[in-house]
């Protein structure tokens, strides 16, 4: 008989409505039966919630948040073994990446968020008439929903900081992978979280436990990591009561490659930014404009490195890249790979479904494409597709390449790769997005902003900018 996932409210575990499948992508295969919450559960969260903040919970000093923040981070290691196994069945990635990716930076995103509030100051002015002083409260009760890519590591980038702010939280994991939100509720429970703190509701998006959420009329504000589509829509719906929102969506992200680059280190790079999770994350690079110098040697050694992915078992330490989410998912990206052949692209490698084997056949699994040959304005070069493409392009000019990569309703992330630092600097903040990379890829501080403009997002979050969406200030004036 199959486990089943319940909803968290209120310290207690919940039945909700009708069941669904959580399916392993790997092989097909049924990880869980989930209860999905209907709107009455989704209430009962959110009024848990409050009692919560109005109660125990609202009571607890910064340092105490931040002894249980620290905790929760010992006690994420401590079932470290449970969180990568959950992992790894929701979304069928590699033991190695998700070590590394997943599991690793959750408790460092709790130990991350701890060390913020710990050295909190108070920011003041002081002049002959007056003192100005900012105190800063809770949010209140954030709604919080998180995709399926990186399920942990995105689900904790944001609990973290809004609890070490004082918030209260309702989540809602993705439908795709929602083992980890729920073990996650053991842990801080097991930390010394009161009850109420923390709740979980599965479910979907419209019609389910995330319009339920998004539309509740006592829910202070939404942090969302997701579709770009699905982010208009949240913002829609909180737009009558004018909730903050911080919305982390999808990108169209380009590289820029200069004809002095390291051109090894610029292609282990840029494999690792098209192929890394199957291309399922945000930030991963899908357009990669080179100078025209170096461009077929690019290109050539990045199709190299797309033949040399190996397909198979997570657990297997040869698996170099996994499935893709869902069959719903595959048929998308596939249907990109129709779409870039009826644009003229010309395929440099891959573009097909791999061969894996009888025993994972029921999986999800592609193969990379590699393109060239289409203009800019090509639907593969401004549509986000969420999987491991990329398309190439020849530049041949500094201001042309920024031209090409700015040419996109998206801006969250690029890269730049060149020898020559000034120009390095010079071309990385001309990219409209909110982060550029000079050199490498995926490198971050957790102090830093992270987030994007346009299509890609609205709001920062990492170290004081979470702070700022987190909090609320006010300023008291003190006449002298």
């Amino acid at each position: 008989m199959s486990r089943v996932l319940q909803n968290f409210v209120g310290g207690q575990y919940v039945d909700g409505g009708d069941l669904f499948d959580d399916v392993n992508p790997v092989d097909g295969t049924l990880v869980a039966r989930v209860q999905e919450a209907d709107r009455e559960v989704v209430d009962g969260a959110v009024r848990a919630a409050r009692r919560a903040l109005e109660g125990e919970w609202g009571r607890f000093t910064a340092t105490e948040r931040v002894a249980l923040l620290r905790r929760i981070a010992d006690g994420i290691e401590a079932r470290f073994d449970d969180l990568l196994a959950a992992e790894i069945a929701d979304t069928g990635k590699p033991v190695a990446l998700a070590t590394e990716l997943d599991v690793t930076r959750a408790a460092a995103n709790f130990r991350a968020a701890a060390d913020l509030v710990a050295g909190l100051g108070v920011d003041s002015f002081l002049t002959e008439k007056a003192l100005n002083y900012a105190v800063r409260r809770p949010l209140g009760v954030v709604g919080v929903i998180v995709p399926w890519n990186l399920p942990l590591l995105l689900l904790t980038w944001k609990v973290a900081p809004a609890l070490a702010t004082g918030n209260v939280v309702v989540v809602k994991p993705s439908e795709e992978a929602p083992a980890s939100a729920t073990l996650l509720a053991e842990i801080i429970t097991e930390a010394g979280a009161p009850a109420g703190a923390y709740n979980v509701v599965h479910g979907f998006g419209p019609g389910s436990a995330g319009e339920y959420l998004t539309t509740h009329p006592d829910i202070d504000g939404i942090t969302f990591t997701g579709e770009s589509r699905t982010g208009s829509a949240i913002m829609q719906a909180v737009a009558p009561r004018v909730l903050p929102v911080s919305f982390e969506l999808g990108g169209k992200n380009p590289a820029v490659v200069f004809d002095d680059a390291d051109l090894e280190r610029t292609i282990d790079g840029l494999a690792r930014s098209v192929f890394t999770n199957t291309g399922q994350v945000c930030l991963c690079t899908e357009r990669v404009y080179v100078q025209r110098g170096v461009f077929d040697e690019v290109a050539a050694g990045l199709a190299k490195r797309a033949q040399e992915l190996r397909f198979g078992s997570p657990y297997d330490p040869s698996t170099t890249t996994g499935p893709l989410i869902s069959q719903a998912h595959r048929k998308k990206v596939l249907s990109y790979y129709a779409i870039a052949e009826q644009e003229g692209a010309q395929l440099l490698a891959g573009g097909g479904i791999p061969a894996v084997g009888e025993d994972l056949s029921g999986g999800s699994w592609i193969e990379p494409a590699l393109w060239t040959g289409v203009g800019n304005s090509a639907r593969i070069m401004q549509e986000e597709i969420f999987g491991p493409v990329a398309t190439l392009m020849p530049f041949d000019t500094e201001e042309g390449a920024v031209r090409l990569a700015n040419d996109t309703p998206y801006g969250l992330a690029a890269a730049v790769w060149t020898s020559n630092l000034e120009r390095g600097h010079r071309v990385a903040a001309a990219m409209r997005v909110g982060m550029s990379w000079l050199n490498t890829w995926y490198l971050r501080d957790l102090r830093s902003p992270f987030g994007g403009s346009g299509l890609s997002g609205i709001g920062r979050e990492g170290g004081v900018h979470s702070l700022h969406f987190y909090t609320e200030p006010t300023n008291v004036c003190v006449a002298l």
